[in-house]
């Protein structure tokens, strides 16, 4: 094999790897705008309040963990 295509055939990846990550996010420009997540429904209040108080109560027995260690 000549001693020219050994360079090419070691640029084939990097640049064809280049070239595709370029082209796949060319086309996302203007369709990510238009919509964040339309998969996805919005968490209704009571959702909302679930989650709250799944917090405070992860939040209390941490603080109760926290109390209990040795050296506090």
């Amino acid at each position: 094999m000549p001693q020219a295509l050994y360079p090419l055939l070691l640029l084939a990846c990097p640049l064809g790897m280049a070239l595709m990550m370029w082209w796949m996010t060319r086309g996302k420009h203007g369709k990510q705008s238009r919509s964040a997540a339309p998969h996805t429904a919005p968490a209704t209040q009571a959702e909302i309040e679930d989650l709250r108080k799944e917090i405070r109560e992860l939040r209390a027995r941490q603080a109760e963990r926290f109390s209990k260690t040795p050296g506090n």
